[in-house]
């Protein structure tokens, strides 16, 4: 159960940051990065991966877009 609702977290935040992926919407990621980390500590308490792994790979691109944009594009 913990593993649906973590990808369910991951499903919103993946949908968001594909959104701020666009130029000039980096700033978006300062709003979805939250979501990830929280799907990601979610998905840690299950005992499957499959959620984990969502929220890692959001959570990664959304850190490099970050620091690409330095935090504002």
């Amino acid at each position: 159960m913990l593993n649906l609702i973590s990808i369910l977290v991951g499903l919103g935040a993946l949908f968001w940051g594909l959104v701020a992926f666009t130029p000039f919407l980096g700033w978006m990621y300062w709003f979805v990065l939250p979501f990830a980390v929280l799907g990601l500590a979610i998905g840690a308490l299950s005992s499957r991966n499959g959620g984990r792994n969502l929220n890692l790979v959001v959570l990664c691109v959304g850190l490099v877009r970050l620091m690409i944009g330095h935090g504002i594009f």
